[in-house]
């Protein structure tokens, strides 16, 4: 994981007050080519991105410290049963950034 990241996510716990429960980190590139529609190079292969377990009013906490703290993406899956939902937050700036979307 990149270290800036890493801090970057470290205050976005911090400023939620509570812990924050990951449910993908890093991948390698051939894992995420398996798992993803990004491929071999997606955001999780860089270190800069993670998917973050969270639902409902909790999930609304997240994307609003998110923005405070301009994080680059964010993805947003909230549909379906609550312990699949997550929030995908990275720090990508090459490209056209930053980039909201739905899943």
């Amino acid at each position: 994981m990149d270290e800036k990241f890493m801090m970057r996510l470290d205050a976005l716990r911090y400023r939620y007050n509570s812990p924050i429960t990951l449910s993908s980190a890093y991948r390698c590139p051939k894992h995420n080519n398996a798992v993803s529609s990004t491929g071999l190079a997606g955001p999780h292969t860089t270190g800069k991105a993670v998917d973050i377990s969270v639902s409902g009013r909790e999930a609304h906490k997240i994307l609003e410290l998110m923005y405070e703290l301009n994080f680059q993406g964010v993805g947003v899956s909230q549909k379906g049963a609550h312990k699949s939902r997550f929030i995908h937050a990275d720090d990508i700036t090459e490209g056209n950034r930053p980039w909201v979307w739905t899943y």
